[in-house]
This record gives structure tokens, C-alpha cells and sequence, in this order.
């Protein structure tokens, strides 16, 4: 199916870390008519590099991208009219049937299919484990790290989810901070604040949440967000680059060149 990238619309359900880089490199690819779905109150850890962040501010730029939050189908367009992508808070993908997109790209990573299905356009990717390839979705991308990572799965499912983070600087499950309990998120420190093991970082319902390594806050949820016990709301990078909190990852930016290959694969052939 030919078709020229720079008149394709895709639509991303999410715009978190791992959303926004592939969107990032899908407009880097020509490919600039993006709109992403997400919830009215994001939790992204790695907000600096989330395109989500325009929902709270208006506007968010990662590596020189912007995005533009939008209200409806006419918001979408004018955010493209300004170079720009658009985020609309849509929790239910509302938009899909408005823009008729011919691209969807599931990036919850839920860990699970929360509705995707085939029918919502030509090609329907999903990131990670949930989907099985062509029977919900027609390509499945691998993002568990390893050998495998950035795989494109026509036939069948990515890894099952480990729930072990991936490996920085030898610290794994050590390096995230996680909600010790229900409820609103205080904090006030900072993304690429130096911390110490021990250190408060925060708390949650006069809970404390403690540094477990010393390095740099990679990410942080937004202070005053709700969450649940046990939800990841931070990140330690043992190897100290304040730069790192600025860019994307490099999981996150291989992820991204495979969903530029998938849609590549359909529609420049």
C-alpha cells in the first residue's frame, strides 16, 4: 500500500515515555500528523521526555518536538497547522473515529489489550505483552530489554511481562521509587536532583518514600498526583548525566525506529 508518509495520520494511545518517543521519531521520519490519546491526570515518571505534560501545561517540547494539547478533532488540526503534535485527553480514543487515522499505535503498556482491536485502522500496532499478532493486532512490537528488544511480531505475542526493571548501572528493582500507600504524592525535589541512599524523596499519606541508591532523579511523577500503593512514581540513575533526564532513552528510542519500520513496511511498499 502506497502511500506518502507525510500524509499519513496516526494516532497513539498514550503519550508517556515510551509514546512520545516514537512519536518523536515518527515526526522526525516526515511523518507529522499525530495525535496522541491519554488520561485527563497522566502519571508519567519520565515527564521531561513525555509529550503527556502538555495536558498539564499547555504546550511540551522533547528534543526539539512540540506538542500542543487539544480539545477536539478542530484542536487536533490546528496543533498540525502549528507544526506541531497534538495530545487530547481521551481516555476512551473517541478521536480515532473522528480523524479516521490510518495508523494506531497502542503505547499504554498496560501489560494487558485494554480494547485495541483491528478494525481501528489499516495497521494497528501494540507495544509489548497483551497483544497477539494478527488476532487483535496486526504487528506486536518487543520491548522487553534484551536480545530480542525492538522485534516486529507478525504472528504471535512479545515476552511476558517480568515486573523487573531493566538494568542501569547494575541497579534494577533498586532504582525505582514506588507509592508505599493510597493516596496524594509530596514531594520537593526536583527531576535531576542528586540524592543520596536514605534520602526522603517524598511522601505519600505521611509515608516516606526513600532513596534506595544514590544518583541522579531520572524522573518523578507531578507533586500532588493520586496515586495507588506500589504504582512507580520515580527513577535513579546511578550514572549521575543530568543530560539523561533531558533525552530520550535508548529502549525507548529502538522501540521508535521499529514502529517507523512496521508502518514503513505497509504503506512504502
Amino acid at each position: 500500500m502506497k502511500i506518502e508518509l507525510n500524509q499519513l495520520v496516526v494516532g497513539i494511545k498514550g503519550a508517556g515515555e515510551m509514546a512520545s518517543a516514537l512519536a518523536w521519531r515518527l515526526y522526525m521520519a516526515n511523518i507529522k500528523a499525530i495525535f496522541m490519546m491519554e488520561i485527563s491526570h497522566p502519571l508519567a515518571v519520565r515527564r521531561v521526555v513525555s509529550f503527556c505534560e502538555s495536558i498539564h501545561k499547555g504546550t511540551a517540547t522533547v528534543e526539539g518536538v512540540e506538542a500542543r494539547k487539544a480539545d477536539d478533532a478542530e484542536g487536533i488540526r490546528a496543533a498540525w497547522n502549528k507544526k506541531a503534535m497534538a495530545v487530547i485527553a481521551d481516555p476512551h480514543w473517541t478521536a480515532i473515529h473522528a480523524m479516521r487515522p490510518q495508523v494506531v499505535i497502542d503505547a499504554i503498556l498496560a501489560k494487558v489489550n485494554t480494547g485495541t482491536d483491528t478494525a481501528e485502522a489499516p495497521l494497528v500496532i501494540g507495544l509489548g505483552p497483551g497483544f497477539t499478532a494478527p488476532a487483535d493486532v496486526h504487528m506486536v512490537i518487543e520491548t522487553n530489554r534484551g536480545h530480542h528488544l525492538g522485534r516486529i511480531i507478525t504472528d504471535g505475542s512479545a515476552e511476558p511481562n517480568t515486573a523487573i526493571p531493566g538494568n542501569i548501572g547494575g541497579y534494577m528493582e533498586q532504582r525505582v521509587l514506588r507509592a508505599p500507600a493510597d493516596g496524594i504524592f509530596n514531594t520537593r525535589h526536583s527531576i535531576t536532583d542528586l540524592v543520596k541512599a536514605g534520602d526522603v524523596i517524598g511522601s505519600v499519606e505521611n509515608e516516606k518514600v526513600f532513596a534506595g541508591i544514590e544518583g541522579v532523579l531520572r524522573g518523578l511523577i507531578r507533586p500532588g498526583s493520586r496515586v495507588s500503593k506500589g504504582l512507580k512514581i520515580g527513577d535513579i540513575d546511578p550514572r549521575k548525566d543530568k543530560s539523561y533526564c533531558y533525552t530520550i532513552s535508548d529502549k525507548a528510542r529502538a522501540i521508535g525506529g521499529s514502529v517507523l519500520e512496521a508502518i514503513l513496511r505497509v504503506f512504502n511498499s
